[in-house]
């Protein structure tokens, strides 16, 4: 059985090649606390159709480079488009 892995795609600049950020809830095993833990994986797009910010599925298939032993199953949901902060302006 293949791993599948749900996560956002943090950059697609690479071609055919998208960065996915998985994001998961983790306990620790002594204290018992729960803390998020984010990994990223490499996966590869064949027709470059993930963007950045969209919600995509990715499985694990056989080495396509050294970093890459995902593949892009589907896209789940598409970035509404992005936001950018602006920087406060300072007045002397």
């Amino acid at each position: 059985m293949a791993k599948t892995l749900t996560g956002i795609v943090t950059s697609d600049v690479n071609d055919k090649t998208i960065t996915v950020t998985v994001t998961s809830r983790e306990t620790h095993p002594i204290y018992g606390k729960q803390y998020t833990v984010s990994r990223k994986y490499a996966a590869h797009d064949e027709n470059n159709d993930a963007n950045k910010g969209d919600l995509v599925r990715i499985v694990e298939a056989r080495r396509v480079s050294k970093n890459k032993s995902f593949k892009l199953e589907t896209i789940l949901g598409r970035s509404k488009g992005s936001i950018e902060l602006k920087e406060d302006e300072v007045k002397a």
